[in-house]
C-alpha cells in the first residue's frame, strides 16, 4: 500500500545480551549497558508519538518477535538487509520511496536528546529546497539523514563510525550536487562518560545492574 507524505526509519538492534552498546559494555557491563540501550530506545520512542510513527528497521533478522514484544506490535517492523550501514540505509530509503514517500528520515535509538523537534527540522528543511539534511553528532557521525529522493550514492565508500563519517557525506553529497543542512548537533551515548552526562542532563534515569 503506498504511504505518502514523510516517513520516518529507525535502526535499532535487538535488545540481547553482548549485541548493542558494546563499548559502553566494556567500561559498565554487558548488563547495564543492554539496560541503558532499552532506556535510550524506548524513551525516544515516547517522544516521537505526535509524529508519524516510526518504521522499525531491526537487526539480526530473527528478531521481529523480539522487537515487538519491546515496542509493540503496533509499529511496522522490517529486517535490515545484510552489508555495512550505508548499504542498509540505501536499501531503506529506497524501499520507502517505491511505497510512496514524500521525504524519508532515518535516525538510531543512540541520541538522548533526540526528539520531535529534530524531526520537524527535518522535514521543514527537505521542504525548503534542500536535497539531504543531516543532524551531525559530536563525534563526527550523524543522528539523522533525511532526503527527498533516493540518493544510493550518497552511502557509498563512507567510513562509516568514524570521526569522517559526517564530513565524508558532505563531500560525497557536494559531488552528487545535493543542497544540504545541517541540524544542531547533539551526542549519541556510547562511551561511559556519554552515559555520565545524559543521566546529569536528566534524560536517563540510573538503575542498578
Amino acid at each position: 500500500m503506498l504511504h505518502s507524505g514523510p516517513r520516518v526509519l529507525i535502526f535499532l538492534k535487538a535488545p540481547r545480551l553482548g549485541l548493542v552498546k558494546t563499548r559502553l559494555a566494556q567500561t559498565v557491563g554487558e548488563s547495564r549497558a543492554l539496560a541503558v540501550y532499552r532506556q535510550l530506545v524506548s524513551q525516544q520512542m515516547q517522544r516521537l508519538k505526535s509524529g508519524p510513527s516510526p518504521e522499525i528497521y531491526f537487526t539480526p533478522a530473527d528478531a521481529e518477535f523480539d522487537m515487538q514484544q519491546w515496542l509493540g506490535a503496533q509499529h511496522s517492523y522490517q529486517a535490515q538487509v545484510t552489508g555495512n550501514l550505508g548499504q542498509r540505509l540505501a536499501q531503506a530509503i529506497q524501499a520507502t520511496f517505491d511505497s510512496g514517500a514524500a521525504c524519508v528520515i532515518c535516525i538510531g535509538g543512540d541520541c538522548p536528546a533526540l526528539g520531535q523537534a529534530q524531526l520537524n527540522a527535518a522535514i521543514a528543511a527537505l521542504n525548503n529546497g534542500n536535497d539531504a539534511v543531516f543532524g551531525p553528532t559530536e563525534d563526527g557521525g550523524y543522528y539523522l539523514v533525511g532526503l527527498n529522493a533516493p540518493q544510493p550514492k550518497l552511502f557509498e565508500s563512507i567510513a562509516w563510525s568514524s570521526p569522517e563519517t559526517l564530513q565524508s557525506s558532505l563531500a560525497v553529497a557536494a559531488k552528487l550536487g545535493l543542497k544540504t543542512q545541517l541540524l544542531d548537533q547533539l551526542y549519541d551515548v556510547d562511551e561511559a562518560v556519554d552515559l555520565t552526562r545524559a543521566l546529569a542532563e536528566g534524560h536517563l534515569t540510573d538503575f542498578a545492574d
